[in-house]
């Protein structure tokens, strides 16, 4: 018993050891185990601050900048992209002549091998008001040009007649027209020929002067005769008769007399010439008593003297 307990007293050192190295041990592994968790807290705090601070620089340095760079592509590559797509239309769905005038029955359908002309204005008519117009105001002022034409064109003026000549004879009628000449049946009054002529055609000399045949008052004188051309009318009273004399075919401006002016018989108060209705120069004379037409050369053979 006793070689039994020293046996077991001289173990108890070995024994004690080996618990102090197992606790020692234990220590260590439970403090490893309690420094870990701490050191992982403070890697995955500095993994926090630096993914911050990245983020940090994200929204204020380059990465914002490729943003907006790829904006304004994206948005170009868009811009171009949609009106081509909007043009382009696959070959099956492209839509025939023939599709149209169908969809819609009024188009108008050129075929292919018709050919353009030019349309110029004098092909067709007027058909608006304005160009109505317009057409008249051209057809007056050709008119207007061609009186102006014809009055440059005159030869004779009334500057080279002396007004103060009076028609040969002292009777109260006189002839109109000194040293003319006629053609009956063609300038005569009233021929077969001529049935509406109600004058005496008095031919001669571009710008001989025209006399009043008698004493009245003048009721035109005028450049706007119509067929006429430059015109004079006088009215007189003679034997009791009302009379009106006509005197046609006058030199433009040539008139010395105004409407409402007192003559005297064989007065100066035009000159011959070739205006309205004339192919040549001459007198167109007429006599109309009580408003009728008669046979002007028979009245001047009868009452001139």
């Amino acid at each position: 018993m006793t070689e039994e307990n020293d046996q077991n007293e001289q173990n108890a050192p070995a024994d004690t050891a080996g618990l102090t190295r197992r606790s020692a041990t234990r220590s260590v592994a439970r403090h490893s185990t309690a420094v870990k968790p701490r050191r992982r807290a403070a890697l995955f705090a500095r993994a926090s601050k630096t993914e911050t601070k990245t983020k940090a620089k994200g929204h204020n340095g380059h990465p914002l900048r490729s943003l907006g760079i790829l904006t304004v592509v994206g948005g170009l590559i868009v811009t171009v992209a949609l009106p081509a797509y909007g043009a382009w239309r696959p070959a099956d769905e492209v839509t025939t002549i023939q599709q149209v005038a169908a969809d819609d029955a009024q188009s108008l359908v050129v075929a292919s091998d018709a050919t353009g002309s030019e349309l110029e204005r004098d092909s067709y008519s007027a058909t608006t008001q304005e160009e109505i117009d317009e057409k008249k105001a051209k057809e007056a002022a050709a008119a207007a040009a061609a009186a102006r034409a014809r009055v440059a064109s005159s030869t004779g003026s009334v500057s080279s007649v002396n007004l103060s000549m009076v028609a040969p004879g002292s009777g109260a009628v006189r002839y109109p027209v000194t040293n003319f000449s006629y053609d009956w049946a063609s300038n005569g009054f009233q021929t077969a020929q001529r049935p509406t002529h109600n004058g005496l055609d008095m031919m001669t000399s571009y710008g001989t002067p025209i006399f009043a045949a008698a004493a009245g008052v003048v009721r035109t004188s005028t450049n706007n005769g119509g067929t006429y051309g430059g015109l004079i009318i006088i009215d007189h009273v003679i034997n009791g008769q009302q009379v009106s004399t006509l005197y046609a075919h006058v030199v433009y401006g040539s008139q010395v007399v105004s409407p409402g002016q007192t003559v005297a018989a064989g007065q100066v108060i035009a000159q011959v010439g070739q205006t309205g209705f004339a192919t040549a120069p001459h007198c167109h004379f007429e006599v109309h008593v009580g408003g009728t037409p008669i046979n002007p050369l028979a009245w001047l053979q009868a009452n001139a003297g």
